[in-house]
């Protein structure tokens, strides 16, 4: 066992990483205590139980609903709905979380749900901002688009945010009137046209980044 300071560290960082790998059913404490190398009685110094710390993992994941997104002053509102199915991880933690854990009432489904919920209206408040007609109906939709693409690949084994990109694309196109879609860096529009790159192409530049 490692004496000193950072125990609590070591316990989240060892549990995010058994989380991802082997699922939170999968992962006991005597196995997460002996990743982070401190014993039962120091964890439960530091977290009355696995589900505070399931929850505490979730907590840390994106706090502030993906600002290097929904923050980039350098982006058109419209570039911004799109840029959110560049930045992504292979399966959403809460959408696993969600599935492994029954109970609604659990910290970490209670957390999942609001973080699925903040970040349905980030994705509107863009939309908004971008001229939808419907901002909430397309907010809503882009965001059950993402988590469908990010199961869909779980369950395949194989890279679907591409066709999601571009199902999103004609989803935006649909909802924002051409005339309503702002003006990008340098007071250009997006391109010539006013719009974003092709889907296809936009997913392969942005290839290899993390996150969401």
């Amino acid at each position: 066992m490692r004496r000193g300071r950072g125990a609590r560290e070591r316990i989240v960082s060892a549990s995010q990483q058994l989380f991802r790998d082997q699922g939170i059913n999968n992962t006991g404490i005597d196995q997460l205590c002996a990743v982070a190398e401190v014993s039962k009685r120091t964890l439960y110094q530091h977290f009355s139980g696995k589900d505070e710390l399931i929850a505490e993992c979730l907590r840390r994941f994106d706090p502030n609903i993906l600002p290097e997104v929904f923050d980039r002053a350098d982006l058109a509102p419209r570039e911004r709905l799109l840029a959110a199915f560049d930045v992504h991880a292979p399966l959403c933690p809460f959408i696993a979380a969600a599935v492994e854990i029954p109970e609604p009432d659990h910290p970490a489904r209670v957390y999942a749900r609001d973080y699925k919920k903040a970040f349905a209206a980030r994705l509107t408040d863009t939309a908004r901002e971008a001229g939808a007609n419907n901002p909430e109906q397309l907010g809503e939709q882009l965001a059950m688009l993402l988590d469908g693409a990010s199961a869909r690949s779980r369950v395949l084994n194989t890279e679907t945010l591409a066709t999601a990109t571009a199902i999103a694309t004609v989803l935006v196109d649909n909802a924002i009137p051409t005339a309503a879609v702002p003006l990008g860096r340098g007071g250009n529009p997006s391109a010539e046209t006013g719009r974003v790159p092709d889907a296809a192409t936009s997913s392969a530049d942005n290839e290899g980044e993390s996150g969401w």
